[in-house]
């Protein structure tokens, strides 16, 4: 241990000796839903301020995404989720550098999975579980890590509020249902997602505690769904009465019209005052 330390210590003043310039310190990927982010730390260095350069393989040509920062973390996010991409980053300062410190990522076996979202409703003496799979990085607000992996499921875990005993218990589906809990008590719940062919597993979410009940009262979301089909009948009804009234209005004027004279019969009936001839009576 000693040997080792005296060889990094002397390497390091060696380094500074000659004027070289030492490559950054514990380079990583940090990746979680395919948010890559490639972290590193300052060397000791006490010439003055050292930036970076990182750049990932492509093509067999390394291509520059971050130049001369002075941050110590760079963003892969765009790379593809697919094959293995070589990622290296060095150190500099003014004309100088660092030797490249290389590292292997692959995002669709590297990345973490993260928490997933979860509702939670009370009813009756169950609780109503919906779960939303972890959204990816960079892509459309619809896309979420279930659409990259053919297996998946999602890890629960659900306890007495104030109790160290967790019954777990693995869904294949977005909404699970916990049946026969003891009423007018409060449970917690949290999730993970599962990559059952990768045996793989995510981070756990921040658990959701609510209290069952002991009455037959609806959760919201079943309220909204019946409102909804309740409006929809009712305009429907609307509908049909008015394509019946219609109807019944053509079909009457169709088989009972108004009865009209033709005009020449009005004339002979009621004839006008402009030709109205009065006949001289003759005495005799």
């Amino acid at each position: 241990m000693r040997r080792s330390l005296r060889s990094l210590l002397g390497g390091c003043l060696l380094m500074s000796a000659l004027g070289l310039v030492p490559p950054p310190k514990n380079v990583r990927m940090k990746s979680v839903n395919f948010k890559n982010i490639l972290q590193w730390e300052l060397p000791a260095f006490p010439k003055g301020t050292l930036t970076f350069t990182a750049q990932y393989q492509s093509y067999r040509k390394f291509q520059d995404l971050c130049t001369s920062t002075a941050f110590t973390e760079c963003d892969f996010s765009s790379l593809s989720k697919y094959g293995d991409h070589t990622l290296r980053v060095r150190a500099e300062f003014a004309d100088e550098h660092s030797d490249w410190v290389n590292i292997t990522f692959c995002p669709v076996d590297d990345t973490m999975i993260g928490p997933p979202g979860m509702q939670v409703e009370a009813l009756a003496n169950s609780l109503h579980l919906r779960f939303l799979a972890p959204k990816i990085e960079n892509e459309p607000e619809t896309w979420t890590m279930r659409n990259i992996y053919n297996s998946w499921a999602y890890n629960v875990q659900y306890w007495k509020n104030g109790s160290d005993e967790k019954w777990p218990i693995t869904c294949q589906y977005d909404f699970e249902v916990l049946r026969d809990l003891e009423p007018w008590t409060t449970y917690c719940v949290r999730v993970q997602g599962f990559l059952p062919e990768r045996n793989k597993t995510g981070e756990w979410s921040k658990p959701v505690c609510e209290q069952t009940a002991n009455d037959d009262t609806a959760p919201s979301w079943t309220v909204a769904i019946v409102l909804a089909a309740s409006v929809c009948v009712a305009l429907l009804l609307l509908g049909c009465s008015a394509l019946l009234w219609c109807l019944y209005k053509r079909t009457k004027h169709v088989f009972s019209p108004r009865n009209c004279l033709p005009q020449h019969l009005k004339e002979m009936a009621w004839p006008s005052s402009r030709t109205l001839v009065i006949c001289p009576v003759i005495l005799l």
